[in-house]
């Protein structure tokens, strides 16, 4: 499979302390790769360098092949690459119809198009019909989640990024949240790195898993290999 999105020998961190030491990753077209670890291994680490939040002091980021190492977040989201961070990020004060009309302007989708692309997202997670004009602030986990999520998908990637989504999930509205986008993904031929502390769900929907400890890529295999609990408590 060819590769959409790498970092390649990357070195990252804060305040002049690496936290990721000469890191490769590659993601592979129609993939879903499943980065787990202990807290503080990373792996979030990682993501923003790939989504352009964090310049690595060595190594280099590529996208399609393409070196985008000094590019800024919105040259990656022009170039087919979305990112739903940790946390959610949505605007209590705003309904969630202004958070997309919000979200399709910033990535520059013309006001003709918008309509479509908002059916077409809601297509997709329908249940955020049933909010679409409450404001963000009175939404459960869940919902803001899948608010998350639709809004990264308004740019129709070609890539997505996912970190941590299901925090503060019971795993009932997690498996809800994976099923559409793993359908999405096998229908659009999506790549997506999915980044998860439940690690359960997410080898269900994984066609390659990598485990990250203390800024460095300890294993790399197919989920069926973590099968084991004790396999995977040795690579924490």
């Amino acid at each position: 499979m060819s590769e959409v999105l790498a970092a390649d020998g990357v070195t990252v961190g804060y305040g002049g302390r690496p936290v990721l030491e000469d890191v490769s990753l590659a993601l592979a077209a129609d993939e879903v790769l499943v980065l787990i670890g202990h807290n503080g291994a990373g792996k979030s680490t990682l993501v923003k360098t790939l989504f352009g939040l964090l310049a690595p002091q060595r190594g280099a980021v590529r996208q399609f092949g393409e070196v985008v190492t000094g590019a800024d977040p919105a040259a990656r989201v022009a170039k087919g690459l979305a990112m739903v961070p940790e946390g959610r990020g949505v605007f209590p004060s705003l309904t969630v119809r202004e958070m997309m009309g919000l979200a399709m302007w910033s990535t520059a989708v013309s006001k003709a198009e918008r309509r479509e692309r908002l059916d077409w997202v809601l297509s997709i997670l329908p249940a955020i019909n049933e909010f679409l004009d409450r404001r963000a602030g009175t939404l459960s986990g869940g919902q803001a989640q899948m608010v998350s999520i639709g809004r990264a998908l308004l740019s129709r990637p070609r890539i997505l990024l996912l970190d941590e989504p299901s925090i503060g999930l019971a795993p009932k509205l997690f498996q809800d949240l994976l099923a559409p986008i793993r359908r999405l993904q096998q229908e659009e031929g999506l790549s997506i790195l999915l980044v998860e502390q439940n690690v359960r769900e997410a080898l269900k929907i994984a066609d390659r898993v990598v485990v990250m400890k203390s800024g460095a890529l300890v294993w790399e295999g197919e989920p069926a290999a973590l099968s084991d609990n004790r396999t995977l408590m040795e690579l924490y």
